[in-house]
């Protein structure tokens, strides 16, 4: 019996670390397969951060069917997203993963509003439309406050009425960019490029620059109007937009001298913001929300965006030089230098017209030099035949 005994116990022991041996080749194999799969999964990462701004681009359109479906109903249904693969791309991003994805932009990728008012209708609006509109027809939206069917009817329409208040006073200029980033996210474009109604856009420079970014990456792309970031102090207003909503009473206190800085671009030069951007600020920026962070920090549009890409998402300003506002001389840059710029603008300040030194049109037909410039850059228009 004794025999028995020790022969059944070192039996089982045996049986125990053999048990042990197939436990760790299984853990061996599993670990191996799962080493494979991964390989797999990060070989078509790329393609998989693509899918997840498609999909969340499709998800928003779902649940914003209605948005300005009054004007879309008479305009032809923008085109998809197409993502190609191309050698003769100006730029190619390679990931972490060696996929490469072609950062190839033409014009029909690209979405561009421009905020107006009913006051300027028939002056700044009507200066776009008789000049660069005619180099983007189909890609160009205006945002305006007012109800204008010749307007519309001009721009084959493409008059969005936000129902915001008419005016340049914050909350209506934040309620504008507000309709412009909606109606964008609605879209499938890449770029969304903003503008104001007193800006000249030279479009094929636009175009040539936005094929140096690529869209599916965070690009926040402007120019400042202002030699140092903005600064703010530290709130409760401000921390509740934090990612980290869950701050204690004495970090408040503690924070409450807190300065932040951060850059924006401003909305009289323009400004684009890549898809990737766009998706990315979605949770804080669409359907109203840009509004209200726009009334918590209490700054207009441009800043209050800036505020949201660089302070609250941490994306920087990427300065892009050829952007130009009012802000800026317009007689210091050159003419030689004109087809290489993507905006410009105009300002008349009691005696002081801030314009483009160009000579093509009488200064009482043509005061801010807006036709002249348009000519000067597409002589091939018949406007400019016309008023030769």
């Amino acid at each position: 019996m004794l025999k028995t005994f020790m022969y059944m116990k070192n039996y089982r022991r045996i049986m125990m670390v053999f048990a042990i041996f197939l436990m760790y080749i299984s853990m061996y194999l599993i670990h191996n397969a799962y080493g494979s799969l991964c390989i797999i999964k990060n070989s078509e990462d790329n393609k998989s951060n693509v899918g997840d701004i498609e999909t969340a681009s499709r998800l928003y359109k779902v649940n914003n069917t209605n948005l300005f479906a009054d004007l879309l109903m008479n305009t032809t249904q923008m085109q998809n997203l197409r993502l190609e693969q191309s050698e003769e791309s100006s730029r190619d991003y390679t990931n972490t993963h060696g996929t490469e994805w072609s950062s190839n932009i033409d014009l029909d990728d690209i979405f561009i509003s421009i905020k107006t008012t009913k006051k300027y209708h028939n002056t700044r609006l009507k200066l776009i439309i008789e000049t660069w509109f005619q180099l983007a027809r189909d890609q160009i939206w205006f945002f305006t406050d007012d109800d204008d069917q010749v307007y519309q009817n001009l721009t084959n329409n493409h008059m969005v009425q936000t129902k915001c208040g008419q005016g340049h006073y914050r909350k209506s200029l934040c309620c504008k960019m507000n309709k412009e980033f909606d109606f964008f996210l609605s879209t499938s474009k890449k770029f969304w490029c903003h503008f104001d109604d007193d800006n000249y856009v030279n479009i094929p420079t636009l175009v040539k620059v936005l094929n140096d970014y690529h869209a599916y990456h965070e690009w926040y792309l402007g120019k400042p109007s202002i030699s140092s970031p903005i600064e703010m102090y530290m709130n409760a207003a401000i921390m509740s937009l934090e990612r980290n909503k869950n701050h204690s009473k004495d970090e408040l206190k503690r924070r409450e001298n807190e300065k932040i800085k951060f850059w924006f671009a401003t909305g009289g030069a323009g400004f684009c913001i890549s898809r990737a951007l766009a998706i990315k600020m979605m949770p804080l920026a669409s359907n109203g929300k840009f509004v209200a962070i726009g009334d918590k920090i209490r700054f207009p549009d441009d800043v209050t965006l800036g505020f949201i890409v660089e302070y609250l998402l941490k994306v920087p300003l990427t300065v892009v030089n050829p952007f130009h506002s009012h802000l800026e001389r317009m007689d210091h840059i050159e003419m030689e230098d004109f087809r290489d710029q993507i905006s410009f603008s105009y300002a008349h300040i009691k005696d002081d017209w801030n314009i483009v030194k160009v000579d093509r049109f009488d200064t009482t037909k043509d005061p801010y030099r807006i036709y002249s410039l348009h000519c000067y850059l597409f002589p091939q228009f018949d406007i400019c035949k016309n008023r030769q």
